[in-house]
């Protein structure tokens, strides 16, 4: 069992809690398996219906089945979301997203504001919903990164001193940012979450000079973020075997974890717990690619 460093922010009084809600979706590591789903605000209905999705996608208690019988760290959704299942499935650890955008409104310098304030999420908690932590997406680069910035490090504030993990969701959009991939401004990212006081912080992987992804470039966000744990964006649907090899590569530069979602729900349940399965295997059991893939067959 891996030791949990407890940051300072968290409240005396809630230090055991931090350290059993660290421990749990971590399962005892310092690597996290997030399983998003989030995206029925974020996509729309785009990630959950249509050619090559399947049926059971439609539906989202889809994404509950999943993360009941398929090894996830933690299920990330909206306050709704979680409010309207969580009592079906209580024992499935939840991680409260604090804020979403659509994608209809096409701003150059997005924006993406709390839909509920934690006493919330702290109700959610005292009715018996097991939330381990929340989550917060900011857009550095926007001209409104402030007002971002702000409501992120209150709430990961809240959630420290009640004992709750924090993860943000850090990804560089708006007219000020040129190529949101480059190395650069990804390590920055990181920074800007470890100055935010996040647990852990989600990233697109960087490209190289030649607009391809480069998992070693991942090296030195890593470096940026210190204490704070770099998981990657799944990205766009790619086969399962891709997707194991590309996480176990990100995952030698120092990366410590991943956060799956259309690759994972858009398959029916059964091979959607097979792949999470497989996941957890790489992720949290250090087994081989090799392995992990073979858990899928």
């Amino acid at each position: 069992m891996q030791e949990v460093r407890v940051p300072a922010s968290v409240s005396q009084e809630h230090r055991q809690t931090y350290v059993e809600n660290y421990s749990r979706i971590t399962k005892g590591t310092d690597r996290l398996f997030l399983f998003a789903g989030d995206q029925k605000i974020e996509h729309l209905n785009a990630d959950f219906y249509g050619e090559g999705i399947h049926i059971d996608d439609a539906d989202p208690e889809h994404l509950f089945r999943i993360a009941k019988q398929g090894d996830v760290g933690v299920f990330a959704a909206q306050h709704g979301l979680i409010s309207a299942y969580a009592r079906d499935y209580p024992n499935v650890p939840y991680l409260v997203k604090m804020n979403s955008r659509s994608p209809l409104v096409k701003h150059v310098d997005p924006v993406s504001t709390q839909l509920v304030d934690f006493y919330h999420v702290l109700s959610l908690r005292k009715n018996g919903v097991p939330v381990t932590g929340i989550g917060y997406t900011i857009y550095l680069g926007s001209e409104f990164e402030n007002i971002m910035f702000a409501e992120a490090g209150r709430l990961i504030a809240d959630a420290h001193r009640h004992g709750m993990v924090a993860i943000i969701w850090l990804y560089p959009r708006g007219k000020a940012v040129s190529n949101e991939h480059t190395p650069e401004i990804i390590s920055g990212a990181c920074g800007v979450a470890a100055s935010l006081g996040a647990d852990f912080v989600k990233v697109i992987p960087p490209n190289n000079p030649q607009g391809h992804p480069d998992a070693s470039l991942l090296s030195i966000a890593a470096r940026a973020a210190g204490r704070t744990g770099v998981i990657t964006s799944g990205g766009s649907r790619v086969s399962r075997e891709e997707y194991l090899s590309r996480t176990a590569e990100q995952l030698s530069y120092g990366t410590r974890g991943l956060a799956a979602g259309r690759n994972v729900h858009q398959h029916s349940l059964s091979e959607a717990v097979k792949l999470c399965k497989a996941i957890n295997a790489l992720l949290i059991e250090g087994k081989s690619v090799e392995e992990a893939q073979q858990m899928m067959r």
